[in-house]
């Protein structure tokens, strides 16, 4: 699990950085740049849901090694 996470973390990294390339900082909410701006969030919000994820399997595991 601690592998699928972590690369679902690099590649939403990727996607990041891509999206980038492809905005216009001119004309930011118009054509190939919203699309970009939402797949950034999109991406943004996968980092966040997989560090939450992990800190709730290192809970656990503390948790168990309790009982």
């Amino acid at each position: 699990m601690k592998i699928f996470t972590i690369i679902l973390s690099i590649l939403a990294l990727a996607l990041i950085v891509f999206n980038c390339t492809q905005l216009d900082f001119n004309a930011p909410f118009e054509g190939e740049s919203m699309v970009a701006i939402i797949t950034i969030v999109a991406s943004l919000c996968v980092i966040v849901m997989m560090a939450i994820l992990r800190t709730s399997k290192r809970i656990e595991e503390k948790t168990k090694g309790r009982k």
